[in-house]
């Protein structure tokens, strides 16, 4: 008689993919994920899953980590050289002998930390404690930098904190809805989901979209503005002359809450209709419609993501949209206000740490001393450095220059992720040591590590995250951690233990008292000194518990101390964290973009996301079914332009920039406008390489992306480079598909990677599935793609076909 199988066991917890905060169920059985499916109580999602969110459990499967996840501490002797394993005790005092060496012969500005929106608010704190509280550097930044620092700067310079106002109910209430930037349809899928419901409900609804591509959501748009990149602030500005002129403004709400109205006036006055329609390329009518809905047609309600914050004018276009929402008095209404739209899961709960260069704890400011000592005596350190850290793009270049001489890289993939991969790599190369802490063995950054430290991922993690709409969520375990990995917060705390051991003149600046500034035991001692350090802030989450949120629910800050829930909605008053309680409306001119087109490089690229793909790949990249959706690298174009080029549909080309070069295959599309490009973020070296003339490998659609950044929030301009476009002269083509089972694809896929350098095109995918991707049986494709301008030689190609089984 057959055992019956065990009940499978339910958690509660959050998706680990983009800033909506969709509540998850994870089903799990004896220790191992086997489904997940939407939370209907979580009030961001309601049970829905976008396709990325509802395979989780696969990318949590045994033959996944087989394959793809780091397992074990390991450590190379030499650069280049295959890592061996080692154990966490030798790897935490190796990397604690290392970086006290650094810090005591060159000093604290010698090292950087560069972190990630994935970790949970837990591990970020600890990590930010340990930078500025225990070495006393501000060099401690993280991929939110290149994701959502633009928004926090404009929210500070008009609203005065770092605080989205708005909601998710909003989507309800709001009679025009503005997006820009954003292409939310494949972004935030499930908030979309939320659009098109309140659209259905209110067919009065206006939905405007301003984006230079025509993508799924501008398709859904009432209102279609397909602007040039970078004009974004002359949109703005020329939308509000027409609110101006006709008389749509709030002339009571400027006059009680905001200061500064009378110098934007002047300055939009030069910015009529046809001076920014002419600027952003759109007809006039359409930005004269645009502005009447905004103004007339409220409640409105803003949504943006990197379109407006990716760029050298980040915080200005920020400021200026916002402008908008403070003319009108549109602001702290049921279905108004402008909503910043966070592109990773934890950003928000990364920014409330301080985990940023120019931050401290609880939305403190780094240059305000008061706001220092606050810290200071909260960590019980004598004081936390004034010098301002290193951003991401300027540590980088610091480690290219040999200032930085030793990197800690804690979940998160800057060999595909940062821009002008030529610096990075440089960077990553030139440093004395880099610590790659991460759950994916698989990622380009760990190609590039001398110590490699595994970390549990989605599934194995226990902390909080906080959404979009402000909105704190536990994450809880399934399943114990995969091999030996290890909580991040656990690793930081260790580690900055035995570093306090090594470093005496650092430990001398602790206050009475204070015997190290790693008491953790358990995620939710991190949390309660989190929560401690908020009281009194705009973010005040004293009301709160794990016991709570694990009882209500998640909750929206702020919630202070006796509160009987979160708050949905900010400055419902018109009272706003400022030294005297008014906004102020942000008076910039426009600036174009930062690097300009020109007859070498005339066209303009952009970059983004895939609907069913998630940054780097380390994760959704394990799933050949996740590929169905786009399966290969490309390079949108105007169908007019691949005419002018000559090429057809399919056609391979170089694409250079002043940086780097790519070779892909064109695609014609007729939502790009003439004169632009795109590339998808994802395609890093990982899945799109190739070698140079000099045999030197190619590194993905961030070798073309430029430095250059926003001098107020430091983000930089990844929508645009100039880049030229030119027929690929390579007449040998190989394509090669197999089938394998699924414990040995991902295997097979890395295998197949060095090869890629053997061509000046190549690109290596998953491909598609038969069955689940976890049941017996099941396979997986795997598509090898690569050209040359002579055929490759037989020992090459006898090793390609082995390595697939196809010989």
């Amino acid at each position: 008689m057959s055992t019956p199988a065990p009940e499978a066991t339910v958690t509660r917890a959050t998706c680990p993919y983009c800033g909506t905060g969709c509540g998850v169920l994870i089903e799990s059985r004896q220790g191992r994920i086997i489904q997940v499916k939407g939370d209907p109580q979580h009030p961001a999602n309601f049970g829905r899953l976008c396709t990325k969110g509802s395979t989780l459990h696969l990318t949590a499967a045994d033959h996944v980590s087989r394959q793809a996840r780091l397992l074990t501490p390991m450590a190379r002797a030499t650069r280049g050289a295959e890592p061996t394993p080692l154990s966490w005790d030798t790897a935490l005092e190796q990397a604690a002998d290392r970086f006290a060496r650094i810090i005591r012969e060159h000093g604290p500005q010698a090292v950087g930390f560069y972190g990630s929106g994935q970790l949970l608010t837990e591990d970020y704190y600890v990590l930010n404690k340990l930078v500025k509280g225990l070495i006393g550097t501000n060099n401690l930044d993280t991929n939110s930098r290149l994701c959502m620092s633009s928004a926090v700067a404009g929210y500070k310079a008009t609203l005065g904190a770092d605080a989205p106002p708005a909601c998710y109910d909003d989507f309800q209430h709001a009679q025009t809805l503005f997006i820009v930037g954003a292409n939310t349809a494949w972004a935030h899928p499930i908030l979309f989901r939320r659009i098109e419901d309140a659209r259905k409900a209110n067919p009065e609804m206006k939905l405007i979209v301003a984006d230079p591509r025509r993508t799924e959501t501008a398709d859904m748009a009432d209102l279609f503005l397909p602007i040039r990149p970078g004009t974004d602030v002359a949109l703005f500005h020329g939308m509000l002359n027409v609110l101006i002129s006709e008389g749509l403004t709030d002339p009571d709400y400027i006059a009680r809450h905001t200061q500064g109205f009378e110098a934007l006036a002047t300055l939009v006055q030069d910015w009529t209709p046809q001076q920014a329609a002419a600027t952003c390329g759109i007809p006039v009518d359409d930005l004269v419609l645009a502005a009447r809905w905004m103004g007339s047609h409220t409640p409105s309600l803003s949504l943006y993501c990197q379109g407006l914050n990716q760029s050298s004018r980040g915080t200005d276009k920020n400021a200026a949209l916002i402008n908008l929402h403070l003319a009108t008095g549109q602001i702290g209404k049921p279905g108004a206000g402008p909503f910043s739209l966070t592109g990773q899961p934890n950003a928000m709960g990364g920014r409330e740490v301080g985990g940023m260069a120019n931050l401290l704890s609880a939305h403190r400011d780094l240059a305000n001393p008061a706001h220092r000592e606050e810290v200071a005596a909260l960590w019980g350190v004598d004081e936390v450095p004034a010098q301002p850290g290193l951003t991401a793009v300027e540590m980088f270049e610091a480690a290219a220059r040999g200032e930085i001489k030793a990197l800690w890289i804690a979940c998160t993939n800057p060999a595909q992720s940062l821009p002008d991969q030529a610096t990075v790599r440089g960077a990553l190369a030139r440093a004395e040591f880099v610590v790659v802490q991460e759950a994916f063995a698989t990622t380009a950054t760990c190609a590039h590590a001398d110590l490699l430290l595994p970390a549990t991922t989605w599934g194995e993690k226990d902390g909080t995250v906080t959404n979009s709409e402000r909105r704190i969520s536990r994450v809880r375990p399934a399943a114990g951690p995969s091999g030996e990995a290890r909580h991040d917060w656990f690793i930081f705390t260790d580690f900055g233990r035995r570093l306090e051991a090594r470093l005496p003149d650092r430990t001398a600046r602790y206050r009475a008292g204070t015997r190290t500034l790693f008491p953790y035991t358990s995620p939710e001692s991190v949390w309660n000194e989190h929560r401690e350090s908020t009281r009194g802030r705009d973010l005040d989450i004293t009301g709160l518990s794990y016991a709570l949120l694990d009882s209500a629910g998640p909750q929206q800050w702020p919630m202070p101390q006796g509160a009987a829930q979160g708050t949905a909605r900010l400055y419902t008053d018109g009272v706003f964290p400022t030294a005297d309680g008014r906004a102020r409306f942000a008076a910039m001119p426009y600036e174009p973009v930062a690097e300009a087109q020109d007859a070498a490089y005339p066209f303009s690229l952009n970059t983004g996301r895939l609907r069913d793909q998630w940054h780097g790949m380390s994760r959704t990249g394990t799933l050949g079914r996740l590929f169905g959706h786009v399966s290969e690298p490309v390079v949108e174009v105007n169908p007019q332009d691949l005419a002018r080029l000559g090429l057809q549909d399919g056609a391979l080309v170089s694409v250079r920039s002043r940086r780097g070069e790519v070779i892909v295959p064109a695609q014609a599309n007729d939502g790009m406008a003439e004169g632009q490009a795109y590339i998808a973020m994802h395609w890093g070296a990982e899945y799109l390489g190739g070698a140079d003339a000099d045999g030197l490998p190619r590194q993905g659609v961030n070798a073309l992306t430029q430095p250059r950044f926003c001098p107020t929030s430091k983000q930089p301009e990844l929508k645009h480079a100039a880049v030229r476009i030119e027929p690929a002269t390579l007449p040998w083509r190989l394509t090669a598909l197999v089938w394998l089972p699924a414990d040995q694809a991902l295997a097979v896929r890395e295998a197949l990677k060095p090869l890629m350098t053997a061509f000046p095109f190549a690109s290596c995918v998953p491909f598609g599935r038969e069955g689940d991707e976890t049941g017996p049986g099941s396979r997986v494709g795997v598509l090898f793609r690569a050209a040359a301008a002579t055929a490759a030689d037989e020992a090459l190609l006898a090793r390609l076909l082995a390595l697939m089984g196809l010989a």
